[in-house]
């Protein structure tokens, strides 16, 4: 049985994140809010699995992952639950909750990122907050991706299975969201993320290989593969490129 994701159908977001994992895996999955409605699917039927009042365990926002009769929203819990099948993570208990650790990190960094465009709120344009999202960017460019990027690059360095992989010697969910996190940066910090991954070589390492999985380069070349955009969690704006 394939799993069921379901996301935004327009962008990339957080429900990327999960979208790798599967593909890097090669595990059947339906993106729900992409399918047609003829179908059963589309943002209709995502929104009705949203907001089914007989849900126990309800998501609050998208994504959520259905596996049968199982719900599960918050993208790192996604991964969480995915990766033993996915083998997208190590057996042993500490390796599986650095993993995590690593993740809800990277998701950190992911919010920080979608709020140098947003920092008063989410229902506001981006243009009714400009001086404060200057304010911000220019934090996150100078401070906080520098700090973010180099507890990564430690990470891969200290790594006693060597600097291949984020955690133990194999593969895992981490490697695939920092990837992601880093194709987010490049595209709406072109130059701040230049700079401050000139000082973690090892991180650029480790994009480049996960980059070129046959499996993930497949799906950065396919349709499945939406592009980034200003609806998204990072924006191009040049003026925040600080």
């Amino acid at each position: 049985m394939a799993y069921e994701l379901h996301y935004w159908p327009s962008i990339q977001g957080r429900g990327e994140f999960v979208r790798l994992a599967l593909e890097a895996a090669g595990a059947p999955y339906v993106d729900v809010a992409r399918g047609a409605e003829s179908a059963g699917r589309g943002l209709k039927a995502m929104l009705h699995d949203l907001n089914d009042p007989a849900l126990v365990h309800p998501p609050f926002a998208p994504p959520f992952l259905k596996d049968g009769n199982l719900v599960v929203g918050q993208t790192a819990a996604i991964l969480h639950y995915l990766a033993p099948t996915l083998k997208l993570v190590a057996r042993s208990e500490q390796s599986r909750v650095w993993t995590q650790q690593i993740q809800l990190t990277i998701a950190d960094m992911v919010s920080e990122a979608h709020d140098t465009h947003h920092p008063v709120g989410h229902d506001l344009y981006y243009e009714d907050q400009k001086p404060e999202s200057l304010r911000r960017a220019s934090e996150f460019c100078r401070t906080r991706m520098p700090k973010y990027l180099q507890w990564f690059e430690r990470i891969l360095v200290n790594n006693p299975a060597g600097p291949r992989h984020l955690v133990a010697g194999k593969l895992s969910y981490a490697d695939l969201s920092l990837f992601q996190l880093i194709e987010g940066l490049r595209y709406a910090f072109p130059k701040a993320a230049e700079k401050a991954l000139a000082r973690a070589p090892t991180v650029l390492q480790l994009h480049a290989r996960v980059g070129a999985l046959p499996k993930v380069a497949a799906y950065l070349r396919s349709e499945r593969r939406l592009p980034f955009n200003e609806q998204g969690i990072f924006r191009r704006y040049p003026e925040l490129d600080l």
